[in-house]
């Protein structure tokens, strides 16, 4: 019998003074005579013990009342109930039991021998405060409450561990004070309850022993084995989403607990709507016994039909108690068959459902008949929706893995191809957590036909080198205007040389602007005009006002003037962001024709690329139909888009003019991603020759003349095959009708590009809707409106 009280405020006295007052009380208002001939009888026998009221402080001596102690505490352990309530009577600190039912007296002979009693995540270096609030609450009476759940863990024969809450009942403890005990005042507790953590200040109130503890405790245990089993599923799931190799264990053995099967297993089957498909959870995380050692298989040809519309179509539980009987009457079905390789005798299949979406089935097995059955399947309701939410979450986490595969090895990819991507993902993860080693493999389609078309800011070149160029003139002058006033001050022949450079510079960038000249007139001003200011700026007021007023008009970034170019910058960055946000919405609008391939390109202009055929998409057939819609709705939409462009500059300080082209091609090609490059590109030799005529095109000419085939104001259409010529025609008769297009047409031949020959164009002009103007005009008009 172990002391453990060493290290407490109080000395321990067992007790049973306020059970015999109990007994006396009672005994005074007890008007049925056989009641009261007993509690006479045990009161004067009790009379023979005055140590039992007195208390006993050394505990050795207990064993010796042991006779007494039982006959007292017989009311409060009535022999009708000892083999249901799980109770005993013990002190602090004391390996004593001075009283117990059968049933607790079983419990922790079950436990085994070395079985220590101790309460789960109990601190015990806090024992010393938590008898100080027990006097606080107790003798001073302070409604303090320190009390919280507390819970033992008691093995079982078996191997399964049972969990029992703790409930405390300390109506039979008093407390006195000895000699050296200390008054404690109200403002001594405000100061210790702020100081809970703090052991030292509380001994300093609480002298060691100071205190004497006087009666008994009763512990009152109640199973929560199901509970608390469910409890730590919920916090498994929760935390670990589906459970891995690491704490698998620890998932068996709740389930384990909250149905008392200490060799139950659990499987799991992910579920694919799309397929109709089972499927094995990756990695081998967890069995699934419907599969056995399948990867995936089809619904219907792995279940009974019972099964399946249990699991299917109603989404409610399939148990079988007996699985024996169950592949007698259904010898042909696969599942039967797969539970009698594992020696499943009776399983219960849980399906995990969202918004009656099915995303797979729980499965519990054991190994003996009738164990799993439709009575306990219940248990599992409880716990069901923190697995639909613990499987919703692995299942989103793994399409984001497939996702983050995705874009770290092919960037962003569009929508209508993006499932082909997918099936790649996944293999490339089965493969990488199969052996470790996964490579991302090319994606290529076949006999598919594109679709190009682009609207370009002419003379785009020309407008950016004159922007360059009349911002350095412009800053030139003023440092000409600064160094002109400096030699008015001091003539010295350094201002003189410094005005003839930059008038040098001057005539040679109004002449000649190319890229060599441009970093040698930024360099000059950076290594050699800057400096020089820099000094002229202390050199007088006057100086000092101009050198500041030329620093304001310089771009803080680069150090130059940027007026020019801003203006140039800021439309084109206006103009392909109003485009490309048009051209993605109409987007939505043609991938409602046909799914197809769609990406855009931001130069100076916007470019597109689109790609369609069967082989890009999947279950839906593909007829030229498709492709001839896509057409009419690229030709229609570049007219809409280039009466966006001009309205987009109507309060721009700088206006720019557009040339729109489309690129016919009547014959497929086959398409491949380039891991390399992250973008689809055409693929063999063949092919290769639409991407030359593509990336020439627009400066081709008209045959035998220097006229570019691209106009302001105009659509040209390059073709090779007389059918896509009267296709066209039919298309730019449709939308003249509906006021997209004038009636300026024009058939031409176009002077051959890097040895492609044959290329012919159509070119028609567009007509255009001012903002607040909804009649149509010509190119010429819409100037006039926007320059006046």
């Amino acid at each position: 019998m172990k002391n453990k009280s060493e290290d407490l405020p109080f000395r321990i006295k067992v007790s049973f003074q306020k059970v015999i007052e109990a007994y006396k009380e009672r005994y005074k208002t007890e008007d049925k005579k056989l009641a009261k001939k007993y509690l006479e009888d045990l009161l004067e026998y009790i009379q023979e013990f005055p140590e039992l009221s007195d208390g006993i402080e050394n505990v050795e001596e207990i064993e010796k009342y042991d006779e007494p102690i039982q006959i007292l505490l017989d009311d409060i352990f009535p022999n009708v109930l000892t083999n249901n309530e799980i109770k005993a009577a013990t002190v602090p600190k004391y390996d004593i039991v001075l009283s117990q039912t059968n049933r607790f007296k079983e419990i922790i002979n079950n436990a085994g021998e070395g079985f220590e009693f101790r309460i789960r995540n109990f601190e015990n270096e806090f024992d010393y405060i938590r008898g100080c609030l027990l006097i606080l609450k107790n003798f001073y009476k302070y409604d303090i409450d320190f009390s919280r759940p507390l819970y033992y863990d008691i093995p079982e024969k078996g191997g399964i561990t049972k969990n029992y809450r703790l409930a405390v009942n300390a109506d039979f403890v008093s407390f006195e004070k000895t000699e050296t005990a200390l008054e404690v005042t109200e403002e001594d507790v405000d100061v210790l309850i702020q100081n809970t953590d703090n052991i030292e200040l509380w001994k300093e109130k609480f002298p060691p022993h100071s205190w004497i503890f006087k009666g008994f405790i009763l512990l009152n245990l109640t199973d929560v084995t199901v509970d608390d089993g469910i409890s730590d599923l919920k916090t498994e799931l929760l935390n670990n989403n589906v459970p891995e190799d690491k704490n698998m264990d620890g998932m068996l053995e709740i389930f384990r607990s909250i149905y008392r099967i200490p060799d139950l297993e659990i499987g799991f089957t992910m579920f694919e709507d799309t397929l109709h498909e089972f499927y094995n959870m990756k990695k081998g995380l967890i069995k699934s016994y419907i599969l056995d050692n399948k990867s995936t298989f089809d619904c219907k040809n792995i279940l009974c039909e019972s099964a399946y519309d249990s699991l299917i179509n109603k989404q409610s539980y399939f148990v079988i108690a007996n699985v024996e009987n169950y592949a007698r009457k259904n010898p042909e079905v696969l599942l039967a068959q797969n539970l009698l390789a594992n020696n499943v005798k009776s399983c219960i299949l849980a399906p995990i459902s969202k918004n009656n979406n099915l995303l797979g089935v729980l499965e519990l097995v054991s190994f003996r008949k009738n164990e799993l059955n439709n009575i306990n399947a219940i248990k599992l309701e409880d716990v069901l929706p923190y697995i639909v939410t613990a499987v919703e979450r692995n299942k989103t986490d793994f399409e984001n893995r497939v996702k983050a595969v995705i874009q770290s090895e092919c960037t962003s990819i569009h929508p209508s191809v993006l499932w082909v991507f997918e099936e790649e993902a996944k293999r490339f993860i089965e493969d990488l957590d199969s052996d470790g080693v996964s490579s991302f493999r090319d994606i290529a389609f076949r006999d598919i036909y594109p679709l190009y078309g682009q609207i370009d800011i002419v003379g785009s070149s020309e407008e950016r080198n004159n922007a360059i160029q009349k911002d350095l003139l412009s800053q030139l002058n003023s440092i000409l205007v600064i160094i002109n006033e400096a030699y008015d001050i001091e003539p010295i022949p350094i201002y003189e040389q410094m005005k003839f450079r930059i008038e040098e510079f001057s005539k040679d960038l109004k002449e000649n602007l190319n890229a060599s000249s441009e970093q040698k007139i930024i360099n000059f001003i950076y290594k050699e005009l800057n400096p020089l200011i820099e000094h002229l700026e202390h050199k007088s007021d006057s100086l000092k006002s101009k050198v500041e007023e030329y620093e304001k008009n310089l771009d803080p970034k680069t150090g130059v003037i940027y007026d020019q170019r801003k203006n140039y910058d800021d439309t084109v960055q206006r103009i392909n962001r109003t485009l490309s946000r048009y051209l993605d919405r109409k987007q939505a609008d043609a991938q409602k024709i046909y799914p197809h391939y769609f990406e855009r390109y931001k130069t100076d202009g916007v470019d597109h690329n689109m790609y369609i055929g069967s082989d890009m998409v999947k279950n839906k057939p593909f007829s030229e139909v498709y492709l001839f819609n896509l057409r009419l709705w690229q030709l229609q939409v570049m007219c809409e888009m280039e009466n966006r462009f001009y309205n987009v500059q109507e309060n721009m300080p700088l206006k720019l003019d557009a040339a729109s082209l489309i690129l016919v091609f009547s014959s497929t090609l086959s398409i491949r991603y380039r891991m390399d490059e992250k973008k689809f590109d055409v693929d063999g030799t063949y092919n290769a020759r639409y991407e030359i005529i593509k990336k020439r095109i627009d400066k081709a000419y008209i045959k035998d003349t220097e006229e570019r085939v691209t106009q302001k104001g105009k659509i040209a259409i390059v073709y090779s095959q007389k059918s896509d010529e009267r296709e066209y025609l039919r298309y730019i008769k449709y939308l003249q009708k509906k006021n997209y297009l004038g009636d300026q047409l024009e058939l031409l031949e176009l002077e051959d590009v890097q040895g492609v020959v044959g290329l012919r164009a159509i070119r028609i002009n567009v007509l255009y809707k001012s903002d607040d103007k909804q009649e149509n005009i010509s190119y010429e008009n819409l100037m006039k409106e926007l320059h006046h």
